[in-house]
């Protein structure tokens, strides 16, 4: 039988070699001290430098070092889904590689999870050491998911997070969607969502990875994550409904048209107002046709009629 993990650590990590034993020193020592058992899950997003060859020294030194190495970079979503797949502990905990999350707050992350009822609590970086041209960003950024989303948290895109066991297990991060797991979590119908403020340190070694197309992919997943939250299960409620109203405006306005054509007898084809409403219907009728395929498509999906239980009174599935 297999014993039970307090805690699982998912560390996405790409060029961090220079971090990766101290930071495994300092999550040891804080569980150690608090007596929790752990697993540190260390997922290689493809690094060049000697990465992964640390990660196989601290496996041999700690038992309790698990990872995979991806053979190309697919990004921090990619190594969050595979570590989410990987994970056996009651919370798990996801931090970035660079030592500027701190492991010390564990601890008080587990204990908002199990004793406080939290599906997931998100660090907040009050303080943060990043250069203004990442912290700038970011602002907005959140500015913007808190708006789309009605989630109150300050730092959508803070890496230390703690999840209920659950949670992890029921959403699939893709794309740069790392930045909107809570959004992600919610749609799931996890909405005990927290908040904590968390110490941030400047980096130690190496670089940021944070680039302006990171930005403009956020932006676009952010939109797509919206989308699928409202009308993902129902795309004809967008699509069919938009369609439809452009429709309508485009058949009224051509009747009218005609109409004034017969009494006023001018002529069609010298109105801008004819071929807008020609746009219109057409316009409409394929906004139309692509929610009754979207819905088509979505009823043959698989997972169509896949849904979380949250309490069951059948003693037959424990």
């Amino acid at each position: 039988m297999e014993s039970k993990i307090d805690v699982s650590v998912v560390v996405p990590l790409y060029n961090e070699e220079e971090s990766l034993v101290e930071l495994v020193a300092w999550i040891d020592m804080v569980m150690t001290t608090n007596s929790l058992s752990y697993e540190v899950i260390m997922i290689d997003d493809g690094s060049t430098d000697r990465s992964w060859s640390v990660v196989e020294q601290l496996r041999a030194e700690y038992g309790s070092v698990r990872g995979i190495s991806f053979m190309r970079n697919y990004g921090k979503s990619a190594a969050l889904y595979c570590g989410f797949e990987m994970a056996r502990g009651e919370v798990v905990v996801t931090m970035d590689a660079d030592l500027q999350d701190s492991p010390d707050e564990i601890p008080e992350l587990r204990r908002m999870i199990l004793e406080e009822g939290y599906d997931l609590v998100s660090g907040w970086k009050r303080k943060r050491y990043d250069p203004i041209g990442k912290r700038w960003p970011s602002k907005f950024f959140n500015f913007t998911a808190r708006l789309m989303s009605g989630i109150k948290l300050h730092d959508f895109n803070c890496g230390l997070k703690a999840y209920r066991r659950k949670v992890v297990k029921s959403i699939e991060v893709y794309g740069e969607m790392h930045r909107y797991i809570p959004i992600l979590a919610k749609h799931a119908g996890f909405k005990r969502i927290g908040e904590k403020v968390v110490e941030h340190h400047e980096r130690k070694y190496g670089k940021s990875k944070f680039g302006i197309e990171r930005m403009a992919k956020g932006y676009l997943d952010l939109i797509s994550v919206t989308f699928m939250s409202y009308f993902g299960r129902s795309p004809m409620y967008f699509f069919g409904g938009l369609g439809t109203v452009m429709f309508l405006l485009g058949f009224i306005a051509i009747v009218w048209i005609i109409v004034d054509k017969f009494v006023s007898n001018h002529p069609l084809t010298n109105q801008p107002l004819f071929y807008l409403s020609l746009v219109a219907i057409v316009l409409g009728v394929m906004l139309f046709l692509a929610g009754f395929l979207g819905e088509m498509i979505n009823r043959r999906s698989p997972d169509r009629n896949t849904y979380l239980i949250d309490k069951n009174l059948d003693n037959t599935n424990n």
